[in-house]
């Protein structure tokens, strides 16, 4: 796989800096633990016949070889998350979930593969709770065992393959086993996430201190790191299949640490990882002028949301607004403060809550609540979609540690996948050489309010509610238009409506909409993006009533658009992803 030269090779990635961004290591918020990281100056990559686009050069890198082997969408995806395991590991891998949505172009089918993490069969609804019956602190809750829910981004690849998958299961391994056993590049990212110490597991757990600290000093930029304990495991997995992961010793390992977790032991047990099973669901999907846009179906409310976003805007000629002007980001925040007031009240896991998905997106519906979008920022309640229904609002951590890979394969089949294993670093309970995810915190930390039941509370089994957000975009005639999403948390929703506002009313290239400065407002206070033009929006929209703040705004966004004829890539320059094709030098040296 021609992994064997460390030097990081130079796809279309030169160090300018992109002029509308400012790059200061800043202060990052409160419960934003990915910070920025510095800017990348990134241009739009072409492709006749397939295109990857991924968080790290080496796990797009790892997609384009199999592409260009003649594997699937969903071969690429596969062995692009593997890398990503292993090169960005604060931000996803096989310690934690997915969703991926596939398009198979030959049926002209949209489905969608749900790897999300479950509760184990031991947790109920007190997990999180103190001793006095109320949520414990953020920072409590996060790191250690507690917060592991059972991996499913390895089940939810086996289902996927076993359908559409064209090359064997052993030929996906091979880059990221290459790759472990020689060594890849520290990036700068990686490095500089570690330096700040954003999760306080890592100096404080002894496996994942070990790992990132070795003989106490912080990997340095550039150096190389090896990773045999993951190398062998996917051989195991490779050879056997999934089993390997949830059964025997690896899962006994699993299980170990997590339940002698030297913070926060949890209710891990073998028997949670052998019943483990990812989940096929419809894509929800909404008409948008002359366009289809479609997304994932609950428990992500990502998906829903976007998808409000997009109904309510309707209601507005945003394609006659300017670009990020004043007007277009007053109404972009007042459809998230409606989208995000159902999103609080309504979402969960559908096999154990009731969520009113259609009647949300129902156009009547959409129609009354985009009547409250006036022209002053107005906080926005949920809505009563259905007269039967009676939730409190959540309150959980969704954290932006997360990734996304947008794929097109030579048949037009398309992935657009987003994956996480929650907090950067997780819980930072490390086994086998990757980190379990924290992501039970994604539920309620409180069960109930005011007497109501809260519809994301923890229950055994349970799948929590997601922001994840990967979108697929179609023509009027069926053929596919656009694939993007984004990590960020709760943000991902804002990041990616945003950018396909900016694709398809705009008129904006990939890349553009990509690059524009992000807003996002989660019912809350309007954030603009830090060092950017839309720092000067802020007296404008302080006279409508915004709460604003100045904000590095650290979205991943990573697309494929579809225009004539021709595959586009674009790569998010606030982090290290690029974009490559078939028209890319396959044979060029990675650098970040």
């Amino acid at each position: 796989m021609n992994f064997k030269h460390h030097t990081l090779l130079a796809i279309t990635l030169c160090a300018t800096s992109f002029p509308l961004f400012a790059q200061p290591l800043t202060q990052i918020e409160t419960r934003e633990p990915e910070a920025a990281t510095g800017l990348v100056h990134k241009q739009a990559v072409s492709g006749n016949n397939y295109m990857v686009v991924a968080a790290n050069p080496y796990a797009s890198r790892a997609g384009q070889q199999i592409l260009a082997q003649g594997g699937s969408a969903v071969d690429a995806a596969i062995a692009t998350q593997l890398v990503l395991t292993l090169v960005e590991p604060q931000s996803s891998g096989i310690g934690g979930g997915t969703f991926m949505l596939y398009y198979n172009k030959v049926n002209n089918k949209l489905t969608s593969f749900d790897g999300r993490e479950t509760a184990p069969e031991n947790a109920d609804e007190t997990l999180f709770l103190d001793k006095h019956g109320k949520a414990v602190k953020w920072i409590e809750a996060i790191v250690g065992g507690r917060s592991v829910g059972v991996p499913g981004v390895l089940h939810a690849f086996a289902n996927a393959h076993k359908q559409y998958g064209k090359l064997p299961w052993a030929d996906l391994f091979k880059p990221a086993i290459e790759l472990a056993e020689q060594g890849f590049e520290v990036s700068p990212r990686l490095h500089g996430l570690l330096q700040r110490q954003l999760n306080p597991g890592v100096m404080s757990m002894p496996v994942i201190n070990d790992y990132f600290f070795p003989n106490g000093k912080l990997i340095a930029i550039g150096s190389i790191k090896k990773n045999q304990p993951l190398a062998n495991l996917y051989k195991e997995i490779a050879s056997n299949g999934i089993d390997a992961f949830y059964k025997g010793a690896n899962a006994k390992q699993m299980v170990n640490a997590v339940q002698h977790s030297k913070i926060a032991p949890g209710k891990l047990n073998e028997q949670d990882l052998a019943n483990y099973t990812s989940k096929e669901r419809e894509a929800v999907c909404i008409e948008y002028r002359v366009y289809n846009v479609c997304s994932m179906a609950p428990p992500s409310s990502g998906g829903v949301a976007v998808l409000q976003m997009l109904g309510l805007l309707e209601h507005k000629n945003m394609g006659a607004l300017p670009v990020n002007g004043e007007q277009a980001l007053h109404y972009f925040s007042q459809a998230s403060r409606i989208a995000f007031a159902d999103r609080d009240v309504y979402m969960g896991d559908p096999d154990f809550t009731q969520v009113p998905t259609k009647e949300l997106l129902n156009k009547d519906y959409i129609a009354t609540r985009a009547k409250l979008i006036t022209e002053q920022d107005i906080t926005a309640v949920a809505g009563n979609p259905v007269d039967y229904l009676s939730y409190a609002k959540d309150d959980s951590f969704e954290l932006p540690s997360t990734s996304h890979v947008s794929i097109v394969d030579s048949q037009g089949n398309a992935v657009s996948m987003t994956s996480s294993i929650e907090m950067a670093f997780g819980s930072t309970v490390m086994v086998n050489g990757f980190i379990l995810n924290n992501q039970l915190t994604d539920f309620s930390l409180s069960p109930r309010k005011n007497g109501q039941l809260v519809a994301n509370r923890v229950e055994a089994g349970k799948r929590p509610r997601s922001s994840m957000s990967p979108v697929m975009v179609f023509n009027k005639d069926g053929s596919l238009r656009l694939v993007v999403g984004s990590p960020g948390g709760s943000r991902i929703i804002s990041y990616v409506a945003q950018v396909v506002i900016g694709v398809l009313d705009w008129d904006l290239s990939v890349q553009e909409a990509i690059n524009l400065p992000r807003t996002t407002n989660r019912n809350d206070y309007t954030s603009l993006e830090k060092g950017t033009a839309l720092e000067a929006l802020a007296p404008a929209l302080s006279k409508r009533g915004h709460n604003v703040r100045i904000l590095d705004l650290n979205s991943g966004l990573h697309a494929v658009e579809v225009k004539n004829n021709t595959l586009i890539g674009g790569a998010d320059p606030r982090r290290e992803g690029v974009a490559l094709s078939d028209l890319t030098d396959k044979s060029a040296t990675l650098k970040f």
